[in-house]
């Protein structure tokens, strides 16, 4: 039985965190910094933007 630290070593060398291209359509692009929020993390958008979709992209 492999203990639950080697099981995680794996996960990451399977996975590796190597750089994606995307290509999205869109009607606007906002550039932010996530800032802290408790325990998660928080960014504010315009307030015209409520109810759209957003997708976030983390660079």
């Amino acid at each position: 039985m492999v203990s639950d630290r080697k099981k995680s070593d794996k996960i990451e060398e399977t996975h590796s965190r190597t750089k994606v291209k995307f290509e999205i359509y869109g009607e606007e692009l906002i550039e932010k910094t996530v800032r802290s929020s408790g325990n998660s993390g928080r960014i504010y958008l315009p307030p015209e933007w409520i109810g759209t979709k957003v997708k976030v992209v983390k660079c």
